[in-house]
């Protein structure tokens, strides 16, 4: 599909596409929609929030979001939940707080400097009379230190800790961030979001995106996407998220684009994602930022003492991997969408970025798979599979 084809399609209609899948374009004004996230409400709302603007980093970029009210075959209205003219505002996370109250954490910072970024929380409002009508308090900043960065659903620990999953974009003096010293860590409230604090993972350098998905009681399990383009990673706990194991390589290769995980109703963890690596393909990039065309003569920041982070590895197929084994491996897989995934450049005018990237997914009680994705960067496509989607899976051998 051509931009404007791509245009054409974003009505937010949920057309069938055949096989018990069901499809549509996500409606917004904006030339660019990335890194899309699913919620579902305890009514059956989803809703689906994202960044909009002309380019990944311009401080055009807002938070955006819309609303699927159950039964419907139509997405609501593009909702703007941000608004700082300064910021390029990125990677919208909703969670329902034990009290009932929606809240947004989402990104601020800079243009391309994710390690000056600060983590935004606003609560989420919804209009009673209109079901897809949302729209955010005031808003402020958490207490936690420039650099950190969201992307991946949080969970309350058994003494009613808030856990925020963060990736920590660590600065470097002089230099410019290039994402050489990111590594995971977790932010922690005590007091239902007012005050945090940051515990890091150790050894986690290169690992970024934390997924978190429950194995049981206090068990969990968590997944990474890897600046070195190499594996998904994977980490344990034992004790609800207080701390954690070492990350180690799954079977699952990653090309330094992001994933998410959940727990199935089944007891199997499925894990969305663009199955590539940098062994697969000779495509690069200089940096995540390099086409803002913004005078910074600072060096880009220098691997001693981190990681050698590797862009352009194409982002796509889309495809969910299941484990029955807690996640340690993933031999069923089953395609969502495949395509060139093409992402040398973030522009989604020219038609030269393919990727189908950013993945998220969530299971309803009935059996529903939802699935959200960014494609080509001009849209946010939405799949929905029908109970006995799992079915489909095919075996993979390596």
């Amino acid at each position: 599909m051509t931009p404007d084809e791509i245009a054409r399609a974003m009505t937010g209609v949920v057309r069938d596409a055949g096989e018990g899948r069901q499809e549509a374009f996500l409606p917004s004004p904006m030339i660019q929609n990335h890194a899309s996230f699913l919620h579902r409400l305890s009514d059956g709302t989803v809703i689906c929030a994202w960044f909009g603007g002309t380019l990944e980093g311009k401080s055009d970029i807002s938070i955006f979001a819309s609303a699927l009210p159950p039964g419907s075959r139509n997405w609501g209205p593009a909702q703007r939940l941000s608004r700082d003219p300064s910021h390029s505002e990125q990677n919208p996370v909703l969670f329902t707080a034990p009290d009932g109250r929606l809240w947004l954490f989402h990104t601020s910072q800079p243009s391309g400097n994710q390690d000056e970024c600060r983590i935004r929380m606003a609560e989420v409002l919804r209009d009673t009379a209109d079901p897809t009508a949302l729209a955010t308090g005031e808003g402020r900043y958490l207490d936690l230190p420039r650099g950190c960065f969201v992307r991946a659903s949080l969970w309350v620990r058994e003494d009613g800790a808030i856990m925020l999953p963060i990736f920590r974009c660590l600065q470097r003096p002089g230099q410019k961030w290039n994402g050489s010293h990111d590594y995971a860590a977790v932010g922690v409230s005590m007091d239902g979001g007012e005050t945090w604090r940051l515990d890091e993972l150790a050894h986690s350098t290169g690992c970024v995106h934390m997924s978190p998905v429950n194995l049981g009681n206090d068990h969990k399990a968590a997944f990474f996407r890897r600046r070195q383009a190499d594996h998904v990673y994977r980490a344990e706990s034992i004790d609800g998220g207080n701390s954690w194991s070492v990350p180690e390589a799954t079977d699952l290769p990653n090309n330094n684009s992001s994933l998410a995980a959940v727990t199935l109703a089944d007891g199997r963890i499925a894990v969305i994602c663009n199955p590539v690596n940098a062994d697969q393909s000779l495509d690069r990039r200089v940096s995540l930022y390099d086409e803002l065309g913004e005078d910074d003569a600072r060096p880009d920041a220098d691997p001693k003492g981190g990681c050698v982070p590797v862009w352009g590895v194409p982002r796509a197929p889309v495809i969910v991997c299941l484990s029955e084994d807690g996640g340690k491996s993933f031999p069923l897989r089953v395609l969502v969408e495949d395509g060139p995934g093409t992402c040398l450049s973030n522009d989604s005018t020219d038609g030269r970025n393919k990727e189908m990237s950013y993945p998220w997914l969530l299971e309803d009680p009935e059996g529903h798979l939802h699935i959200a994705y960014t494609y080509h960067r001009r849209a946010i496509k939405y799949v929905r599979l029908a109970p006995g989607w799992a079915d489909a899976a095919e075996r993979y051998d390596q």
